[in-house]
């Protein structure tokens, strides 16, 4: 099977200086049911690299999704996107937000419904449905914008569809518990057949629950590969010029960063 998603020697110029680069050189790809995790300090180039696969960026080099329809229409039931703030002052109800995820969609106003509240459900804020979005915290509304997206691609049209989602720092306005319960619900989701690329600050969220990793420095890649293979002392040591130790998690058996 196809992956859905290969990127290929990517470049992300400078918008207003041509000789300088967001991004150079990145190469990558992801399969169905598989969650990459883009790794780095601040201003790697994680953020750039997210708006140039979902089409907000020019690059050169390849961005190919040989499985997702370049029809807007079509391509709405198969891509989705959360960005890393979602600006909306409407005074919406937390279930209107969500519905609007199901707009590309003619499951018909009952599966609609369905699918909802299922996937409040799966963020755990069915007893939000009827607050006002503009009432939420912070936190809260991260939330409720994931289960919008979810909403968007919970299930293809038709057996043989794919989808990809697209997260750029999902876990950012979060507190430890709703941290791990978030990604544990993107972790439900990409074991249906979705494939997700996301933006992570938090290493050890991203080792936990990641089955790949491209670490980013200074616009480029450093490296790329399973969590055991990027994470490792040298790596995180030029990733965040900090003395760090690496052990292994007894739960997951993945590594874990602690600074010296």
């Amino acid at each position: 099977m196809k992956p859905v998603l290969i990127v290929k020697d990517l470049t992300v110029p400078v918008p207003s200086n041509g000789s300088h680069n967001l991004v150079s050189n990145c190469s990558f790809s992801i399969e169905r049911g598989e969650i990459l995790a883009i790794i780095g300090p601040n201003g790697a180039g994680k953020s750039s690299l997210i708006k140039a696969i979902e089409g907000s960026l020019k690059y050169k080099g390849t961005i190919d999704m040989p499985t997702i329809s370049h029809l807007p229409k079509l391509r709405a039931k198969q891509l989705s996107v959360l960005p890393q703030q979602s600006a909306l002052n409407f005074p919406f109800t937390v279930e209107e937000v969500v519905e609007l995820g199901r707009i590309p969609h003619s499951t018909g106003k009952q599966r609609d419904i369905e699918i909802i509240r299922d996937a409040l459900s799966m963020m755990d804020i069915s007893y939000l449905s009827n607050r006002r979005y503009t009432e939420l915290s912070g936190g809260e509304k991260q939330r409720v914008q994931l289960a919008r997206v979810f909403c968007q691609i919970w299930e293809p049209d038709d057996q043989n569809q794919q989808r990809l989602l697209i997260l750029d720092e999902p876990t950012s306005a979060l507190d430890l518990g709703h941290q791990h319960h978030l990604m544990s619900a993107i972790k439900t989701f990409s074991n249906r057949g979705v494939a997700v690329i996301m933006v992570s600050h938090d290493i050890n969220l991203a080792t936990r629950y990641a089955d790949s990793l491209l670490a980013m420095m200074c616009s480029e890649q450093l490296a790329y590969g399973t969590p055991k293979e990027v994470v490792t002392k040298s790596n995180m040591q030029r990733l965040f010029g900090l003395q760090v130790e690496i052990l292994v998690s007894h739960e997951s058996g993945q590594p874990v960063l602690i600074g010296a």
